[in-house]
Parts: C-alpha cells; structure tokens; sequence
C-alpha cells in the first residue's frame, strides 16, 4: 500500500499541471563585452509563470549569431574578428514567439598583465612596524 502511494505521489507532481511556463526570457550576461578567440558563455534565464527563475541550456533555447558560431551556450568569435560587436539571437525552443535579441560589443583593449607572485606578496605581508600588533 505504501508503494502505490508513493507511486500516486510522484506521478500527481511530475504531472504537467504542476510544471511552470516561460513568460519570458533574458539575457545576463557576467560580463559587458565578449572577446576574441574565446568561448563566451551567454547565460540565459527564463522567467517562469510563479515568478520564479530557471537557467536555461542549449537544450531549452535555439542560439544564432549573425557573424559567429554558437557551441551550446557558448559562443565563438574568432580571433582575427574585424567587427566591433555581434548581434546574438535566442529563441525558447518550446514557445519560438518566445525570443530575444541583442548586440554585444567586442572587447577591443588587451587584457593587461596580471600581478606577479611578489607583487601579490608584498600586499598581503604585514609591514615589520605593524607585526604582531592589534590594527
């Protein structure tokens, strides 16, 4: 008896009923331009009927970009890139009247040179008159 009704339990959760439907989408982006020559990962959320949030995967939403190529979430600029920005395109799999689109500028000043170990060292140890005492 107890095994149907776990049984009845799950499959009464697991029902269509209960699951949630995309209102909408959007992009957040971890970062305010792309780069060259690497993978970008083009994180997109969708904002679910109760309010609440889901990520959404390659599995759920259909990416496109009209000047470079998509692996999954990520996106692939070439190194020898010439535009300034893309335009990239996603669209809910399940709902296509569900999209969005837009332009991302391209990174164009090189990352600088980070920190050597010694740099990093004289920052975290202690100056020698403040050793040992309470700051």
């Amino acid at each position: 008896m107890k095994k149907f009704l776990a049984l009845i339990f799950i499959l009464a959760f697991n029902s269509p009923t209960f699951a949630q439907k995309v209102d909408s989408i959007y992009f957040h982006l971890y970062t305010d331009s792309l780069k060259k020559g690497q993978h970008n990962y083009i994180n997109v959320d969708a904002k679910l009927s109760n309010g609440r949030w889901k990520p959404m995967t390659s599995k759920d939403i259909t990416f496109s970009c009209n000047n470079a190529t998509f692996s999954g979430n990520e996106l692939i600029i070439p190194e020898d890139f010439k535009s300034e920005k893309v335009t990239v395109k996603a669209v809910l799999k399940s709902n296509p009247a569900i999209q969005i689109e837009r332009t991302i500028w391209i990174k164009t000043i090189p990352d600088g040179d980070l920190p050597t170990k010694e740099d990093i060292m004289k920052v975290i140890t202690p100056n020698k008159k403040t050793k040992g005492k309470n700051r």
